[in-house]
């Protein structure tokens, strides 16, 4: 079974292995009566066992609703409240003391130089400060006055380049009341990318912070004509010389003093309707050059509606920790689905986040700890690196530790494909473990890309909650489907939200059909009001990507290969760009095989690549340093870091463990890579090579490692 195959291997002595189950045994039978009635698990398992979703017809292609809104499709999360300034409206007069966004004060920042000679910066963080929703609610008001003082008009665009933090909500719910279009953009995109977001939306004022301002913004500004003001969220920067005559620089308090001043009385403001654009959010794209997609009001909150519905008992005793970019409609979506349920938000970024974080000092407290959130959103890339980082850890236990450790993990995950609990493992063996969040966590909730079974039981496993995972696009408002709390089946993704349905479309080409037994199969199409109103200027991409059909449903053509399970829940099986026919003419589904490999202790990341030109499959891996280097040491190759990674040698030595673990993962022997390249250096955000949410970029993955494809694909390479 598949929860075998994701067993931890222990080294116990077989005599003492049966006695150590006899106990288990014992102790399974003596507490299961008194666990039945009490934990409430029998409702759970009955509800885990349930049909989730059903197709509205019985004719092939017909679309799957969930069995919650199998007649009318959900779209307003209050009544009245159909754009997003009402729905804040709404919550700030229902939980107006109540805390809402909290920030970490700063409290010492330190240069500390390492072994290598460079130097990292390290800060100590206080506690939390917080802002009720009363107050967050007057300096929204206040700041979008003040840019109305600047010229800010209704229906016009306004970018907002900043990291995720307090004022980053703030100036967005500013803008959601005045009905200005607010236009996000990664905080780690590329100049060229930044410059095209600023002029095709030709805006005239940027939000940022100081640092952005400085690293980023400093060097294209000059090529962005139409900008007038900058706004900095923390406070004045030091200003330079160089900075091009007719832009101003403001910081967001003074913006938020001059609209406290205005005079609005006797002007009405414009505010939006339910189809007006709430965002234009630029995505950062797995091909080519980002696109701006436009998001209405109603569509983002059809989609929080439809995410709402799947966190049960959610309300004001819920602490949502907020990391990822606000840029990102999954962080979007996750904090204005808090903010209308009265939850509170503590900021903190991928640098602070744990106690190890790569910005906390050495004894120093990371955001986790001191926040101890109730819900979390991750990104698969930031999951697996826990993962990693655990085992690593339970490899350096002492034997008894770790088979200890081993035993309760797999004890563990045959309870939980049954549907059952371990309050005893819980609170002995993964307490430790757990407290690396913080220790509260009820729900991870993970999106942005497929998440491994290994990675995902790991969670449910170590961190006691189930991981909810979901499928969504920008261009659906992040909203799609999500997985329930009690379904702990891996690999799926959930029936459909409430506020949308999905239909599976044949794609001929890679041989799927919504006829398929004993599972309908196609490429996925989302049909509902978070489906978005397209491509910032960019017909024939929008006319390419959404169609509308006979009843005026508009719907998404995604370009992912899902099936339908008996119980309504997708799957995604495959990505219609990732398939790349061979020359003797076999499909790879290149996602498949990265999926494969992904997991392994020795990679970090990998891409795979294909040719239609050739009979096989290459890749280029970033391999996980400590393991690497001891695989060097075993084979006694000696030499730097670059060496290692350069050395053909190695290199084989890779590839045998690659084969090893693409056959137990049933990879056909024309999946497997042939030849791989190693990457000394890591793919981030930064180097351009994967979006924001670690998905990789093939283009320009293929285009920064086209002298190796050319080696390994053995052409003549000046």
């Amino acid at each position: 079974s598949q929860a075998a195959k994701m067993k931890l291997k222990h080294n116990i002595n077989p005599v003492l292995l049966q006695f150590i189950n006899f106990i288990v045994l014992v102790y399974s039978l003596v507490t299961y009566i008194p666990w039945y009635i009490l934990s409430g698990s029998k409702q759970a398992i009955a509800k885990a066992k349930q049909v989730k979703a059903r197709p509205v017809n019985n004719k092939p292609g017909g679309a799957y609703r969930s069995v919650n809104s199998l007649h009318c499709l959900a779209s307003v999360l209050y009544p009245g409240c159909d754009t997003l300034d009402k729905v804040f409206k709404y919550a700030k007069t229902k939980y107006k003391d109540k805390k809402l966004l909290g920030t970490r004060e700063i409290l010492k920042e330190e240069d500390e130089i390492q072994p290598s000679g460079k130097v990292f910066k390290k800060v100590i963080l206080g506690k939390y400060t917080w802002l009720s929703y009363e107050d967050v609610y007057i300096k929204a008001v206040n700041f979008g006055n003040g840019l109305a003082v600047l010229g800010q008009q209704p229906k016009t665009n306004i970018a907002i380049f900043c990291e995720t933090r307090a004022e980053w909500m703030i100036a967005a719910q500013a803008c959601f009341m005045c009905n200005y279009q607010l236009v996000t953009l990664y905080a780690t995109l590329g100049g060229p990318a930044i410059v095209h977001g600023l002029n095709e939306t030709e805006v005239t004022t940027i939000i940022t912070s100081k640092e952005l301002m400085q690293t980023k913004l400093k060097d294209i500004v000059s090529q962005v004509p139409l900008l007038r003001h900058i706004i900095t969220v923390d406070g004045k920067p030091t200003t330079w010389s160089e900075f091009p005559k007719g832009v101003i620089v403001h910081t967001m308090a003074s913006v938020q003093a001059m609209g406290a001043k205005a005079d609005t009385g006797n002007k009405q403001p414009s505010r939006p309707v339910p189809s007006d654009i709430a965002v234009i959010m630029y995505t950062s794209g797995s091909t080519g050059i980002p696109k701006g997609v436009m998001i209405s009001h109603c569509n983002i909150i059809a989609g929080i509606t439809g995410m709402a519905e799947r966190i049960p008992n959610l309300g004001e005793k819920d602490i949502y920790i907020g990391y990822l970019p606000l840029a990102h409609v999954l962080e979007l979506s996750a904090e204005l689905v808090c903010l209308s349920h009265g939850c509170r938000i503590g900021y903190s970024s991928p640098q602070t986040l744990a106690d190890q974080s790569s910005k906390i000092k050495k004894g120093s407290k990371g955001d986790v700890t001191t926040l101890k959130p109730t819900l979390m959103a991750a990104v698969p890339e930031i999951m697996d690196r826990i993962y990693k980082n655990v085992m690593n850890k339970v490899n350096e236990m002492t034997s008894f530790q770790r088979n200890l450790f081993i035993l309760a993990y797999n004890y563990k995950m045959e309870q939980i494909s049954k549907g059952y609990t371990t309050p005893l493992c819980d609170s002995l063996i993964f307490r430790k473990v757990r407290m690396l969040l913080g220790g509260k966590i009820r729900i991870l909730l993970c999106g942005g890309a497929p998440l491994s079974a290994a990675t995902q039981r790991f969670m449910n496993i170590c961190f006691c909650c189930p991981v909810g995972q979901g499928y969504g696009l920008t261009e659906s408002a992040g909203a799609g489907t999500i997985t329930e709390v009690w379904d702990y089946t891996t690999g799926r993704v959930g029936a459909p939200l409430v506020c949308c349905e999905i239909k599976l479309m044949n794609w001929e080409e890679g041989g799927y059909y919504n006829t398929d037994k004993p599972y309908p199969r196609g490429e996925i199409l989302i049909g509902g009001q978070n489906v978005t109103v397209g491509y910032y200027k960019n017909e024939s991409r929008t006319r390419k990507d959404f169609t509308v059909d006979e009843n005026g449903q508009r719907w998404l053509h995604t370009g992912d290969i899902g099936e339908f399970h008996h119980d309504g829940c997708l799957k995604i099986i495959d990505r219609k760009k990732d398939l790349v026919k061979l020359q003797a003419g076999e499909y790879v589904s290149l996602g498949k095989v990265e999926a494969a490999l992904k997991n392994l202790p020795l990679v970090d990341n990998i891409c795979a690549y294909a040719s239609s030109f050739h009979s096989y499959v290459i890749g280029f891996v970033v391999p996980n340093q400590k393991e690497l280097a001891e695989l060097a040491r075993k084979k006694g190759f000696k030499g730097t870091w670059e060496e290692i990674c350069n050395s053909p040698e190695m290199e084989k030595e890779v590839l045998k463990v690659l084969a090893e673990a693409a056959m137990a993962a049933n990879l056909e022997k024309f999946e497997i890579p042939v030849k791989i390249r190693l990457s000394p250096d890591p793919w981030t955000p930064e180097t351009g090579l994967v979006t924001d949410a670690f998905k990789l970029k093939r283009k320009e993955l293929t285009a920064f490692y086209q002298t190796d494809i050319d080696r390994m694909y053995g052409k003549n390479v000046k």
